[in-house]
């Protein structure tokens, strides 16, 4: 008897799946099964609220259930079973109604075509609900986001058929466009519009701490309670655009980013002499050599590790910084591929502020074509793939990047074409909504469609917010996209093949006979 079943991210075990007594990312198969009891749970809840009354709070529940489940967000079984607790306790307050929790082995065991569309809207909405999260942290909801999460959670434990799966995946894009739309504008609201913004990778000597994750608010709240403390902070993976907004660019002891791509961290902050603060995935497996420097918050869980709460007091981490005591003298880091600093704050406006440069380039056939270079990182070999494809990306091409997969480039120096720098760091994987809106408006003003812009995506996933804005471009029509490491353990040949035959996308291959066949010479 298998001990779990997960294929949701990318490292999955021979991209097939896990279902030994632990998965590749290091969560345990009772984690994992008490993960899928939660997804049932919330299924439940969805069915519930269909015919009864959820408010608020119900919505959260959504959020959070769905956000807890996500590749390295929560390894603690505890908070996973109190969290389950909660949500059957609300699907009974909702209505009256008797609602069973949903058993996913039904889908685990359903026909590979209905697994496989089933899949791509759970791991979707999941990667949604964590963006819907972090607006949610600044104060933003969206009805239309919330009430698609209750959708599709109750299509989820439905008999339907493969077409009307198929439109609830182009579904799930639609409306995490949406929901990334809502992020951008909490986030620019609260901090500003990103601007470019050099960052070093040097720790300077003294006590520190280290932020890792996606959620800004956190990034400010610790900000405000280290001010004037001798106490620096450090971004880390998905942290480092907040040295591009300016109202946390402003305090000046946010200094520059700890590492690279967050698949690094057991050997970067082995013996680190500084806490780490992780306010959203991708946590890994803790080693002993800095356990008791690591504190998690908000949906991140692991087990006897401190967690700050809802009050978001940073005071023991704080405490521990000044304990610990930081570097004796500067540490100077590097970047994956020896980089000193990285550049990062080329969000839409950064680089739509350049527009009519950059037309007159293309015009001029100074420019000659586009790629986004990024996604996800994660641990595999294979995904040097990007930076080789980067290095051999002609002279006259500007790369656009994002996400944690941006470390493994954007340190790397390709010169730039006539001021403007051939990497462009537009922000978190969130912010593949900066993206979209630069190639629309490029596309806009050339007077054509995104399809016919000289621009290629080359994208990496990882795990399922990168599945939800791959869903996303999908339903704005973007073809031609190249995609890998590996194409999804979870997609079947079938709903591959019709992927392929509605969008080409086409699996990575080798960097130079792909930008071959995107290039044509």
């Amino acid at each position: 008897m298998k001990e779990m079943f997960c294929f949701q991210c990318q490292q999955t075990a021979h991209n097939v799946a896990c279902d030994g007594k632990v998965g590749v990312c290091g969560k345990k198969s009772d984690t994992a099964n008490f993960q899928d009891e939660l997804t049932g749970a919330l299924i439940g809840l969805a069915r519930a609220s269909k015919s009864g009354n959820p408010t608020d709070k119900t919505d959260v529940l959504i959020l959070k259930g769905l956000f807890t489940t996500i590749t390295n967000v929560n390894f603690n079984d505890v908070t996973i079973k109190k969290m389950k607790t909660e949500v059957e306790q609300e699907k009974g307050r909702v209505n009256a109604e008797k609602f069973e929790d949903y058993d996913m082995n039904m889908i685990w065991g359903a026909h590979e075509d209905i697994r496989s569309l089933k899949s791509l809207i759970l791991f979707g909405i999941k990667g949604m609900a964590a963006y819907a999260y972090h607006a949610y942290a600044l104060g933003k909801t969206d009805r239309t986001v919330t009430d698609f999460l209750y959708e599709a959670l109750y299509a989820l434990g439905e008999d339907k058929s493969p077409d009307d799966l198929l439109k609830l995946v182009l579904k799930t894009g639609e409306v995490n466009f949406k929901c990334m739309e809502m992020l951008d504008a909490a986030n620019t609201e609260a901090y500003g519009q990103p601007v470019p913004t050099e960052v070093p990778l040097t720790i300077e000597k003294g006590p520190f701490i280290v932020v890792s994750g996606h959620d800004l608010h956190d990034m400010k709240l610790l900000l405000e309670q280290t001010q004037g403390k001798g106490i620096n902070i450090y971004t880390h993976s998905e942290m480092l655009p907040a040295h591009g907004y300016p109202e946390l660019k402003k305090y000046p002891h946010l200094k520059g980013n700890f590492g690279t791509g967050w698949q690094n961290q057991q050997s970067e902050f082995h013996n680190i002499p500084a806490p780490v603060l992780f306010t959203t995935n991708c946590i890994m497996p803790v080693r002993q050599s800095y356990c008791d420097r690591v504190f998690t918050t908000s949906i991140v869980s692991y087990p006897e590790l401190c967690h700050i709460g809802d009050d978001k007091d940073f005071t023991p981490v704080i405490e521990k910084a000044i304990e610990c005591g930081g570097y004796d003298e500067d540490k100077h880091m590097t970047g994956m591929n020896g980089g000193s600093t990285v550049i990062t704050g080329f969000a839409r406006n950064a680089v739509l502020s350049h527009a009519e440069k950059i037309i007159e380039l293309v015009k001029a056939g100074k420019i000659k074509h586009f790629f986004l270079i990024g996604g996800c990182d994660g641990a595999s070999p294979s995904r040097s793939y990007y930076t080789d494809f980067a290095k051999l990306t002609p002279p006259d091409t500007l790369i656009l990047t994002l996400a944690c997969g941006k470390y493994r480039i954007n340190d790397l120096d390709l010169g730039d074409i006539e001021g403007i720098p051939r990497i462009l760091d537009c922000g978190q994987c969130n912010d593949a909504y900066s993206a979209i809106k630069i190639a629309l408006a490029l596309a806009d003003a050339f007077g054509c469609g995104v399809n016919d812009l000289p621009l290629t995506l080359v994208l990496s996933w990882y795990e399922q917010k990168a599945v939800c804005i791959l869903l996303t471009l999908l339903w704005l029509g973007i073809k031609n996209i190249y995609l890998g490491p590996t194409i999804p353990a979870f997609v079947s040949d079938n709903v591959l093949s019709k992927l392929v035959e509605l969008y080409n996308i086409t699996p990575t291959s080798e960097p130079a006979d792909d930008l071959k066949k995107i290039l044509g010479s």
